[in-house]
């Protein structure tokens, strides 16, 4: 009789036990979020973005206090008009979604922006810093291994936290054409297809740069979406060399005193002194009486003579300016300019300032998004990196440098190894 009674014990045990490790490797496996990480070797950093999605109210300036970053460059990489009076100080909406602007280095062999901290206040908790006011680009235990802290249940009121952020570099290319990447994190309502759609790029191209076996997402995954972009060529001594600027919008550089746009339907960066220039140096070419933007055009026999007074870099204090003459087919039209933006007051659904879900066909014959499931070149397969084209890792933590895939390889093995589980208790109790 005890003999019974100490074997049902023992067979209540082990289902216990069974039922606490399936449901803890089931949360590893199946619930944990997934980044794209970009291993590197060299200490070099590049503009990069991220999509974030303000969890309250937040004035222009709370949200660049927020990643520590220039206000005048959230607007800009957001094409919102700066001209507006008192900008910075105007209240943007909660759940309104915007591109931040940061630098991604290189940390520990990974791409990652850590120039990013934040004071705790009395009612914060690693969970909700995470989760609620960084918008999910960041977990609490990348917050907490980041600070070495022990207790994540102690938080020290006024205490500043280090907050590693998602980014990728890639060369500042896409497919070999400049690019600037934004770390996306992904929605309950998105899509591949739709992201794809939203951001002008293929579900290929998608796969390709995060490194994925199959086209599954989930809320919560951060993908690396590569923009279009114009890139800068000057010099490596200037203040702004790199500056990579996303089709679509402008930049601010030279201590706000020159504007750089890029497009749209181009990839010429074109600058000219900023609105509200004040207290630059000089802005005109030598031996020129062309302004920094300016061009003249004469028409011949053999083409167009183009002369132009073009921006070269900020180096101590000084605007380098370039004086350029060549022969074009044709002269050139009117510069084109992106469509500036009111700063919002309101979240319009579907607009630029929100994630969209996969397009849906209204029956009228609209174009459908270019399909990602047919390879635009040759030996360029879906879940394969194109020629020239950059390759991510996709890691479900970004403290590791090994090779894995979003698609999360180690819910595979853990999943084997729970049916192994299952077995053995199985088996356990049929004896």
């Amino acid at each position: 009789m005890a003999a019974r009674a100490l074997y049902s014990a023992h067979r209540a045990l082990n289902l216990f036990l069974f039922i606490v490790l399936a449901s803890f490797l089931f949360n590893i496996a199946f619930i944990s979020a997934k980044s794209t990480i970009e291993p590197c070797s060299n200490a070099d950093s590049c503009n990069a973005l991220l999509g974030y999605t303000l969890y309250t109210d937040l004035k222009v300036s709370e949200v660049a206090s927020l990643f520590q970053v220039d206000p005048i460059s959230i607007l800009t990489a957001n094409a919102i008009d700066v001209s507006y009076p008192d900008v910075e100080n105007h209240i943007l909406p909660s759940k309104l979604f915007i591109k931040i602007p940061i630098s991604c280095s290189c940390v520990d062999g990974i791409r990652k922006s850590v120039s990013t901290r934040y004071k705790t206040r009395p009612s914060d908790t690693l969970l909700s810093i995470a989760d609620t006011i960084y918008a999910g680009l960041v977990s609490s235990d990348q917050i907490r291994e980041a600070n070495s802290i022990s207790d994540p249940s102690v938080l020290d009121v006024g205490q500043t936290l280090v907050v590693p952020l998602p980014c990728t570099c890639f060369n500042g290319t896409d497919n070999s054409l400049p690019a600037i990447y934004l770390s996306y994190v992904v929605q309950l309502e998105d899509t591949l297809t739709g992201i794809a759609f939203r951001y002008s790029t293929t579900i290929t191209d998608l796969m390709n740069v995060n490194a994925m076996g199959n086209p599954s997402i989930k809320a919560g995954d951060i993908l690396a979406v590569p923009l279009p972009a114009c890139a800068s060529k000057f010099p490596r001594y200037s203040s702004d060399f790199g500056l990579i600027v996303p089709n679509g919008s402008y930049a601010i550089t030279a201590s706000h005193c020159v504007q750089c746009s890029c497009g749209p339907g181009n990839r010429n960066l074109y600058c000219m002194p900023a609105p509200f220039a004040v207290s630059c140096s000089s802005m005109q070419c030598r031996n020129s009486n062309l302004m920094l933007g300016n061009y003249t055009a004469q028409q011949s026999s053999a083409g167009c003579n183009v002369t132009s007074c073009s921006y070269g870099g900020f180096v101590n204090g000084t605007l380098l300016t370039t004086l350029s003459s060549n022969l074009q087919p044709r002269c050139p039209g009117p510069q084109q300019f992106p469509p500036l933006k009111a700063p919002p007051t309101t979240v319009i659904r579907d607009s630029n300032f929100a994630p969209v879900p996969a397009p849906q066909s209204d029956g009228t014959g609209s174009p459908a998004p270019r399909s990602g499931l047919i390879p635009s070149s040759i030996g360029s397969l879906p879940g394969l990196p194109p020629a020239s084209g950059p390759v991510g890792t996709g890691f479900s933590s970004p403290s590791s440098s090994s090779s894995s895939s979003l698609a999360n390889p180690l819910g595979s093995i853990l999943a084997a190894l729970m049916l192994f589980i299952v077995a053995y208790f199985l088996t356990s109790f049929s004896l």
